[in-house]
């Protein structure tokens, strides 16, 4: 039976690969990041778990190794403020660092899944084993978005396909036209609870905005497929539920349901519009 590699993050997205990966016949080592994974992942079938820190490049090159793991997937989040202020870096992921001309996550973890492959193994699309979970072009809801939707979703689009190209984030939260707030490294939830946040804090007698947000996520432009990959999840609704956001668009085939129908569901019960459309 052929072993695999799960470099684990948080979320459930680890979770999501590490089921698929077992149904498909695959042997499964993890390898769990102690800042981010859950300790959950010690439960669901893998042969083996490792616990390493984040900055432990050498100590995840020697457990797949000895492992004997060719092929890997890196799935769920680890924090952008982890990267840069939590990490201890050993002598290996310290000189890599120092090679970097731009600190940005791309650059990271590229570089990283480049010393991976130097040393015999291959970092994997970590969408490889979950293709029936990357959304479809279309409305995705019973709702469509309304025609003020439609306006913020193309101008929401403009703008963070600028953002993306310089690897800032992949969501910015609008409101008639008008941008509310912009995804740095605090994560798309958190952008939108701040969105919820700004638009709160208006004067509604002297305001002229609507309170009525749009969220747009999408991917960056040659999106690599390996790591950063947008989700969404039951979570992000009632985030956006709770910030005001009534409409939600996503990129098709490069977005990820982290947890399938349930999300829809939870939309269609709040009554929110999840549209996703072709790059």
């Amino acid at each position: 039976m052929q072993r695999i590699g799960l470099i684990a993050g948080n979320g459930t997205f680890p979770f999501l690969v590490l089921d698929a990966a077992r149904a498909q016949g695959y042997e499964v080592v993890v390898a769990a990041i102690k800042e981010e994974a859950s300790p959950e992942i010690e439960s669901r079938g893998a042969v083996a778990v490792h616990w390493l820190s984040l900055g432990e490049l050498s100590k995840l090159i020697e457990t797949f190794q000895r492992e004997g793991v060719q092929r890997a997937v890196m799935a769920g989040q680890v924090k952008h403020k982890q990267i840069f202020s939590a990490i201890r870096p050993d002598w290996r992921l310290a000189k890599l660092l120092l090679s970097l001309t731009t600190r940005n996550t791309d650059s990271l973890l590229g570089a990283i899944a480049k010393v991976l492959a130097d040393e015999g193994i291959t970092l994997e699309k970590s969408t490889w084993l979950l293709e029936p979970l990357l959304v479809k072009a279309g409305a995705l809801t019973k709702r469509g978005p309304t025609e003020q939707e439609r306006k913020n979703i193309d101008y929401g689009r403009a703008v963070a396909r600028q953002l993306a190209e310089h690897d800032i984030g992949q969501t910015v939260v609008i409101a008639e036209s008008a941008c509310v707030a912009v995804e740095a490294m605090e994560g798309t939830d958190a952008t939108i609870e701040r969105a919820g946040e700004i638009m709160r804090s208006l004067d509604s007698d002297a305001s002229t905005l609507s309170r009525t947000l749009t969220v747009v996520k999408i991917a960056k432009p040659n999106q690599d497929m390996r790591f950063d990959v947008p989700v969404i999840g039951v979570k992000t609704i009632g985030v956006m539920q709770a910030a005001g956001a009534t409409c939600l668009a996503v990129d098709a085939g490069k977005c990820l349901l982290l947890d399938g129908e349930k999300v829809l569901d939870a939309a269609n019960a709040a009554d929110l519009a999840i549209v996703s459309s072709e790059e």
